[in-house]
This record gives C-alpha cells, sequence and structure tokens, in this order.
C-alpha cells in the first residue's frame, strides 16, 4: 500500500483509525473501544500501537494525525482550542505536537472554540465539517451552509467562505438516554426492533404545536401520560420521545434562523438512522433543502494535513460525494 497519512478519531469512548493512501483514499480502517476515557494512564503510546502500528511499520515516512478528545485536557495531550471564526488554515496552524518513544511523532488537531456569555466548545466536528465541505466541491467555499451533526452533543455549525463561523450545542442524544435509562418515563417503555415511524411523527409534531411552545421540560411527561391512557403503546413511547426531543431540537433551530427554512442548504453528518430522523423533522419544519452525508472524518484528516504542510493538498481524485 502506498500509505500517505495515518488519521485517528480519537473520542471518549471508541477510537477508529484510517490509513489513507494518494489524494486521501481510504486503505484500510479500523475500529478500537479504546476511546480516552478506557485508557490506563500512561497507556496511550500502546494504544496507538495497537491500532497502527503495522502501518507505521510499513510506511514510517506517513505523518500521523488525531483528532478528537485525545487532545482534550483528560486526553493524552491537550491542544489548546482554535477560537471562532476557524478555517482549516487557522486549525492546522494550531496542531500540538506529541513525541512517540521510536522517535516518531503524533500531530493532534485543536477543537474549536466559541468565546462569549455562553461559550460553546467542539473537538472531532471540526475535522467532519472541514472534511464535508471538500466533498462539495465549489459550492462548500461559496454557499453558506448550516452543518448538522446529530449525536449524543448534536452540533448546528453556520459555515461561510469555508470557515466555521457560529455553533450550537444541543445535548438531546444524552438527555434521550437518561430519560430512558433513569427517569419515570422508561419505565413504561420495551423494546421495539422496528422504528414505530407514527409515534415517532406524532411526537416530532408535538414539538411543533401550540403546546409545545411552552418547551421540552412542559412537553416531556406526555411521554407517560400517553401510555397511560393507552394512546401509545410500549413499543412506541421511546420513538415517541424520540421525536419529541428532536422536534423541539429542530424547533429552536428554525425560532433562531427565521425565514432560512425554505433557503439554507443543510448537510447532516453522522449516523444514517439517526440522520434519517433529523432530515423528517426538518423536513416537517419546513426545511426543504436537506443532503445526508457519510462520515466526513477521514477527508476531514487529510484536507487539515494538507493545510499544515504534511501532505500534498491535491484531492482531485477523492470521490467521496454527499447524497
Amino acid at each position: 500500500m502506498d500509505v500517505r497519512l495515518i488519521g485517528l478519531d480519537w473520542g471518549t469512548t471508541a477510537l477508529r483509525a484510517y490509513c489513507l493512501g494518494e489524494n486521501g483514499q481510504v486503505l484500510a480502517t479500523r475500529a478500537l473501544a479504546k476511546g480516552i476515557m478506557n485508557i490506563a494512564k500512561g497507556g496511550f503510546e500502546q494504544v496507538l500501537h495497537d491500532a497502527c502500528g503495522d502501518w507505521r511499520e510499513l510506511a514510517p515516512q506517513a505523518p500521523v494525525v488525531a483528532c478528537g478528545m485525545v487532545g482534550s485536557a483528560q486526553g493524552w495531550r491537550e491542544a489548546p482550542y482554535c477560537m471562532a471564526p476557524a478555517s482549516p488554515a487557522g486549525v492546522a496552524a494550531g496542531l500540538v505536537r506529541q513525541p512517540l518513544q521510536d522517535g516518531g511523532c503524533l500531530h493532534i488537531i485543536p477543537g474549536v472554540l466559541q468565546n462569549g456569555a455562553l461559550p460553546n466548545v467542539m473537538r472531532g466536528e471540526e475535522t467532519q465539517v472541514f472534511g464535508l465541505l471538500q466533498t462539495l466541491g465549489k459550492a462548500g467555499d461559496n454557499t453558506p451552509w448550516l452543518i448538522g451533526l446529530p449525536g449524543t452533543h448534536s452540533k448546528w455549525v453556520q459555515v461561510e467562505e469555508g470557515c466555521i463561523r457560529h455553533f450550537d450545542t444541543f445535548m438531546t442524544g444524552e438527555l434521550f438516554a437518561v430519560a430512558c435509562q433513569h427517569t419515570i418515563l422508561g419505565r413504561t417503555q420495551t423494546p421495539s426492533e422496528a422504528f414505530q415511524q407514527q409515534a415517532f411523527d406524532r411526537g416530532a409534531a408535538v414539538a411543533r404545536s401550540a403546546d409545545g411552545r411552552l418547551g421540552l421540560l412542559a412537553t416531556l411527561f406526555s411521554a407517560r401520560t400517553l401510555g397511560l391512557t393507552k394512546v401509545l403503546a410500549p413499543d412506541e413511547q421511546a420513538d415517541y420521545l424520540s421525536g419529541l426531543m428532536i422536534g423541539h431540537e429542530v424547533a429552536a433551530l428554525a425560532s433562531a434562523r427565521p425565514g432560512a427554512t425554505s433557503t439554507d442548504a443543510i448537510a447532516l453528518i453522522g449516523s444514517p438512522a439517526l440522520c434519517q430522523r433529523y432530515q423528517r423533522v426538518l423536513h416537517a419544519c419546513g426545511f426543504a433543502n436537506v443532503r445526508i452525508s457519510d462520515q466526513a472524518t477521514e477527508l476531514g484528516l487529510w484536507s487539515l494535513a494538507a493545510a499544515a504542510g504534511l501532505v500534498q493538498p491535491d484531492l482531485k481524485e477523492f470521490t467521496h460525494v454527499a447524497q
């Protein structure tokens, strides 16, 4: 293999490694359950070796770049945040070098800090955003984009002229898990093998209704009362709650961006099943131009390495395209 770059997406609970060839082509991938919270003190270098030691032996000249929580204060080595608005060049200029025992080096990508009365941060999402912009070609440079990254802590990122201008964080995924596992709402739920679409749509509709204007805290209890009154079956309640919470998230987004629903170019990055839920709610809220992209991390790692001068920046042959 003609290995040009080894990239790591090193998060809280998991590590994904990418072996990249010419123009960012993915040659091989690996996934390990070795996020920063699962590594004993002093164990980071061994995990790095487990993830990509053979690739490094095969191509000792290939730079190694990592994004995500590995650069947090709880990670291997802290990479200070790049301030928003953040460009690829600005983020690349903040790469932090972690020397390795064999004489090599790990380049850690900084996250992005949006300062203000309510500061906001991201680590790893900036790499996905910049990777997605590469797939959009010239549109990624000239078109204002709203990029959603659904997940545990969902991010909504406003991109203009290739820069991260503003972003918001919604703790929807984490609160959904907590509500199902540790509150009264989960007591009457039963798992469903199939997506309960009608229940999900009902929850999203409640978020858009007059009752929904009172906010999520005022509507959450309906996930229990609709079960008590037999409107929702036990296996429908979790998807109803999912629709309700995603609906409130998207409704807040629409309220914060009046007039944007029909004109904003929106891209979603993440799990296809979760992105499809968000796309469904976005369409119901009037956002007409919504596309779903595959994970863009690998191309983001390549583009930031190129911006830092670690690899050649020619991306013409990369064929990953958003759907």
